[in-house]
C-alpha cells in the first residue's frame, strides 16, 4: 500500500482507499515509474482499466461489484511491451487514437488547463484522432485536481499519477507505456514549449522517425544557457555525435522508436542520441521557446550538469557495449524426403 515506505498518494484523494483488503494491481514499470492503480484512483481519474492477463483475473472478479476493472500487465518494463491497457473516458475498445501527446507535470497547477487548451487548439485542423496523456509526477500542489478538471472539459484528456515523485524520465516513460497512438508527441508542462509547433513537426515524420525541437532563441537565464553549452560539448566529446539541443522535450516520433529505447533516470536528455545510434532517422528542427509565466523551474546547476555527467558516463559505457550488426542468415528448411512406399 506504499512506495518505498511512503504513503500512497491515493489516500489524499479518498481516505482509506489503500487500506488492507483494497484491490490493487501494480503496473510493473520498475522503480522509476510505478503507476498507482488502486481502484479508487481509477475511479477518480475516470479511466477504464481492462484485465488482460491471467494475473489480473482475480482482481477483476473482486472489482466487478464497483463497476471498475484494473489492468495488471506483468510485462517487461524494458520496452513498449510494458504498455498498460488504459482507455480514455468515453472511448471504446476500437477507438484507438492515432496521435498521443504525453506531457509530464510536477507542481505545475497553474499550467495544466491552459496547456491542454493550447494543445487541442494546435490540433484543431488535424484529421487524425488524438489523446492527451497528462502525467502527474506525484505533485504536492493542485496539479492532479487540475488534470481532472481538464478531463471534465475534454474526454480526450487522460490523467495519470505516479505514486512517488520519480523524475521527468519516469513520468515520460509512464506516459509512453500508457499511450496508444502510433505517433507520440511530447512537450514540457511549463508552457515554455509551444504546442503550435507540433503539427509542423508531424509532417517531418514522412521522412524521419524522430523529430526533435531546437530552441533557437532560448528564454532562459544565463546560467542555464551556459550549462546547456557545456553539456553539448561533453556529449559531443564523449559520444561522438552532436545534437544541438538534446534537452528539448518538444518531440514527435513514431511508436517504433520506443523499441530502440530503454527506461532509465535521465532518458529524456539522451533520447535522440540513443535512438540515433540504434538506427532511427533523427532530425532537429527550429521551434519556439517562451519565458516561464507560472510556477518555478525544477532544474538547477547540479541536477542539470552534475547528474548529466553521471548519465553521460553511463550512456558512453552503453555505447561501447551495445550489440551491433546482428544480421544473420538462416538455413532454409530441408525439403521433405520422398516416400519410399509411393507407387
Amino acid at each position: 500500500q506504499n512506495c518505498h515506505g511512503r504513503k500512497c498518494l491515493a489516500a489524499a484523494l479518498e481516505p482509506g482507499c489503500c487500506e488492507p483488503g483494497t484491490a490493487r494491481a501494480p503496473v510493473p514499470l520498475g522503480r522509476l515509474s510505478r503507476l498507482d492503480t488502486c481502484c479508487t484512483m481509477a475511479h477518480h481519474a475516470e479511466v477504464n482499466r481492462e484485465p488482460h492477463t491471467a494475473n489480473a483475473a482475480s482482481l477483476a472478479t473482486s472489482e466487478k461489484s464497483s463497476g471498475e476493472s484494473v489492468s495488471n500487465s506483468n510485462e517487461s518494463a524494458s520496452g513498449p511491451a510494458a504498455r498498460t491497457a488504459l482507455r480514455a473516458p468515453g472511448s471504446t475498445a476500437g477507438s484507438v487514437p492515432e496521435i498521443s501527446v504525453v506531457v509530464p507535470f510536477w507542481n505545475e497547477e497553474l499550467n495544466v488547463v491552459r496547456l491542454a487548451d493550447e494543445v487541442f487548439k494546435a490540433f484543431q485542423n488535424e484529421s487524425r484522432t488524438l489523446e492527451l496523456v497528462l502525467v502527474d509526477d506525484a505533485s504536492s500542489d493542485g496539479t492532479w485536481q487540475q488534470m481532472l478538471q481538464a478531463q471534465q472539459s475534454d474526454t480526450r484528456v487522460r490523467p495519470l499519477r505516479l505514486v512517488c515523485h520519480s523524475g521527468q524520465s519516469a513520468a515520460l516513460w509512464a506516459g509512453f507505456t500508457a499511450s496508444r497512438g502510433s505517433i507520440i508527441a511530447t512537450l514540457d508542462g511549463d508552457l515554455q514549449n509551444d504546442p503550435a509547433d507540433l503539427p509542423r513537426m508531424l509532417k517531418e515524420l514522412t521522412t524521419y522517425d524522430l523529430v526533435c525541437g531546437l530552441r533557437i532563441k532560448r528564454m532562459d537565464n544565463r546560467v542555464r544557457r551556459i550549462s546547456t553549452a557545456v553539456a553539448r560539448w561533453a556529449r559531443k566529446t564523449a559520444l561522438g555525435v552532436d545534437f544541438r539541443d538534446s534537452g528539448c522535450n518538444l518531440r514527435v516520433f513514431k511508436r517504433t522508436v520506443l523499441e530502440k529505447l530503454f527506461p532509465f533516470d535521465g532518458l529524456h536528455r539522451f533520447m535522440p542520441i540513443i535512438a540515433h545510434y540504434a538506427g532511427a532517422q533523427v532530425i532537429e528542427t527550429p521551434v519556439q521557446h517562451h519565458a516561464r509565466t507560472a510556477g518555478k523551474s525544477k532544474y538547477g546547476v547540479w541536477n542539470r550538469v552534475g547528474r548529466g555527467i553521471w548519465d553521460l558516463i553511463g550512456v558512453a559505457w552503453y555505447r561501447k557495449r551495445q550489440l551491433k550488426n546482428l544480421a544473420a542468415i538462416e538455413a532454409p528448411a530441408p525439403k521433405p524426403a520422398a516416400s519410399e512406399n509411393r507407387p
